[in-house]
């Protein structure tokens, strides 16, 4: 295969004493016509190529049936009113409904309705406390920049909005539904030149005024790189605003009486920690936390009372458990009154359900009752009426099962019974699941999930290994169109619990971060390597694939271990990790990775940075690249830099591939655009392991 021409400069910076060649900078630069003709170049090689595939037809077909499954949100419960979301086969994207309290149900947000080319996107929502008013954001594009609007839940009338720059901003309404907190970057113009993205603050909004009005409430002064969450108690007495600096695995979090001066007092400032607080119906200020506790545990102290706020007052609800991952609760009425909590723990990075009795209890934290009906898989979230009552909802999805709602109620504590159910627009193919463990190199095991036709090895068969390992992201069951038109074709599909996540608890994440990074990729490595040894498959038919993070592990596994599989799909990827930092939101990573500013850490991201790592006449596998021109998160130079140093460099036959979407970023798209994405990633995965459907 012939590849567009791309100079190499003789570029070498010396950094903390570490000399790093960069001859492909000038591909960072999309405006630079040598980039351009590059790209366009990319472009019409990979059409071509992945025209060819004698699969894609058919992955294409049976992924048109997959995508278009439905998706149901769990609902969120306010003043008798119920929202949640909903896409059924042949929707482009969810659409946001409400059910009135008569039962009939009506569609507030309609992407599609919005813009009918599908490039528009519902990034979040949030209705006020009373249910009549609705807070929600919009993007264009993929650009993600989240605009907010509010409209009146009886009438469909905007009342406010758009007001820009939003981004990951949570909404916290008053009661009345006349004000709320939300996050806003700073105007450009107010930022140095290159931090646009960052600089949030927490602001109070009154509807249909002008932003410029709004009441600046927390951020001044504080950390750039800032995320916050706001919540505020139904009664509108208390404020909680937590603060985390980019990604770090840690946070601040303050309590402000809003009844009193409003003041924010520090309830836990610059600890290494994290806590989620909020006061609930019952006036305690309830904490989910994994602090000194890193499988999480819940407690309760008192709002009104500081001298309850430190740990060793804390009065435990939900103790930290020895098999399992604490990650959701809601809050429902017992049968015979009193509070229950049901709770959602992780274990093998499979969701289990309990139900734990409330603060107050005379024999203290006790469990009352496992949820014996939930079936193996993934609890996607657990709500229940702000107001009360003993009824909760359940998102639950597994390997076959689109995500769904189950209904719980506390007069039968151990069952489920269907709420609401997504249809799929064709018949799911029959999956087996199999759980297996590999050892990685410290001995270590990693625990897998494994999807067939059969439940068994047999005959080695093409396999697909997907991973993540980063961010304290679990990869719990999920359903997977990608996953199940592979394994409808005869292949095997194959998902790892790396070291990265967050599949045993906070340790299980910083065990795969920063200095200790390299462990992620070895347990890629040794999953990869069990599969072959369990006789699933051979080197020469495994393929791997990830995207985001995911886009870095696969990507350092192919430099590392070049014969470890026989193809790759490296999508939305960071893989020049000396200049990660400086592109996209980089920079809110670097407690995840460390950064190159740092001469010991440098040293780490050095160790493993694919675009550093390629060896020229080395036999690289098959690589496809995949990568959005509107990613905001993870900018598509990564992918271009580390697309040309493989073709120049591979001395195997195998192509490396990079394809270009526009007009879509890292995340949301519409369902048409991911069948066509998916059937291309599919098709030359199957092509270079010898999959023939």
């Amino acid at each position: 295969m012939r590849y567009p021409d791309a100079p190499r400069l003789d570029l070498v910076e010396h950094l903390h004493g570490h000399p790093v060649a960069d001859p492909y900078r000038w591909l960072e630069d999309p405006a630079d016509p040598r980039t351009a003709a590059w790209a366009e170049a990319q472009d019409a090689l990979t059409a071509e190529a992945l025209a060819g595939l004698p699969l894609r037809p058919a992955f294409a077909r049976r992924l048109e049936e997959l995508v278009h499954a439905g998706a149901v949100g769990v609902p969120v419960h306010r003043g008798g009113r119920a929202f949640s979301t909903r896409r059924d086969p042949g929707q482009e994207h969810a659409v946001l409904r409400v059910r009135e309290a008569d039962g009939s149900t009506r569609v507030l947000v309609d992407p599609m309705a919005l813009d009918p080319e599908g490039t528009t996107t519902l990034d979040a929502w949030s209705p006020s406390w009373e249910g009549d008013r609705l807070a929600y954001q919009l993007s264009t594009g993929g650009d993600e920049e989240s605009r907010l609007h509010v409209l009146d839940v009886a009438t469909g009338d905007l009342l406010d909005g758009p007001v820009d720059r939003c981004r990951y901003s949570p909404v916290a309404w008053l009661p009345g539904g006349e004000e709320l907190f939300y996050v806003r970057r700073l105007a450009p113009d107010q930022v140095p030149a290159g931090e646009e993205q960052f600089h949030r603050r927490v602001w109070r909004h009154r509807v249909g005024t002008d932003p410029a009005e709004d009441v600046l409430v927390h951020g001044e002064g504080l950390d750039p790189t800032n995320y916050y969450g706001v919540r505020t108690s139904r009664d509108g007495r208390w404020l909680v605003v937590s603060a985390s600096a980019g990604t770090a695995p840690r946070d601040d979090v303050w309590l402000a009486d809003l009844g009193g001066d409003g003041a924010l007092q520090p309830l836990q400032v610059g600890l290494d920690a994290q806590t989620a607080a909020w006061v609930a119906r019952d006036g305690r200020l309830w904490l989910l936390s994994d602090r000194g506790t890193p499988r999480w545990r819940l407690a309760v102290a008192d709002p009104a009372d500081p001298a309850t706020w430190e740990p060793g007052a804390w009065r435990d609800v939900v103790p930290q458990q020895e098999d399992g991952v604490l990650s959701d609760v809601a809050l429902v009425d017992g049968p015979d009154g009193g509070l229950l909590v049901l709770a959602v723990h992780s274990v093998d990075a499979t969701d289990r359900l309990s139900v734990w009795a409330g603060p107050g209890s005379p024999d203290g934290p006790a469990r009352r009752a496992e949820v014996t009906a939930l079936p193996p898989g993934s609890v996607s979230g657990v709500s229940a009426p702000p107001e009360g009552g003993t009824t909760a909802w359940v998102g639950f999805t597994d390997h076959a099962t689109p995500p769904s709602v189950l209904r719980w109620d506390a007069a039968r504590p151990a069952d489920l019974a269907p709420d609401e159910r997504a249809p799929v627009a064709g018949e799911v193919p029959a999956v087996q699941v199999v759980e297996t463990h590999a050892t990685s190199a410290d001995g270590t095991p990693v625990h897998l999930f494994v999807l067939s036709g059969t439940g068994r090895p047999g005959t080695p068969r093409p396999t697909v290994l997907y991973g993540y390992g980063g961010f304290n992201v679990p990869l719990t069951p999920a359903y997977s169109a990608q996953a199940l038109a592979w394994v409808a074709a005869g292949g095997v599909w194959a998902v790892a619990n790396l070291r990265g996540g967050s599949e045993h608890g906070e340790e299980w994440h910083r065990a795969g971060m920063r200095e200790r990074k390299q462990n992620v990729f070895d347990d890629f490595a040794a999953a990869g390597e069990h599969l072959v040894a369990e006789g699933w498959t051979t080197h020469g038919r495994l393929a791997v694939m990830g995207g985001s993070n995911g886009g870095l592990l696969v990507g350092a596994t192919l430099t590392q271990r070049p014969d470890l599989a026989a193809a790759v799909v490296c999508s939305a990827p960071l893989l020049d990790m000396v200049r990660y930092e400086r592109f996209g939101l980089g920079r809110t990573w670097n407690d995840e990775y460390g950064t190159a500013d740092d001469p010991e850490e440098l040293g780490w991201l050095l160790g493993y940075s694919p675009y550093h790592r390629v060896v020229e006449g080395t036999a690289y596998p098959a690589v496809l690249f995949t990568t959005f021109e509107s990613d905001t998160r993870v900018d598509p130079l990564h992918a271009r830099k580390l697309a040309a140093a493989l073709q120049h460099a591979t001395a195997s036959d195998a192509p490396v591939l990079l394809r270009r979407e526009t007009s879509v970023g890292h995340g949301a798209r519409a369902v048409s655009r991911t069948v066509g994405l998916a059937a291309d990633q599919l098709a030359f995965l199957a092509a270079h392991t010898g999959l023939t459907g």
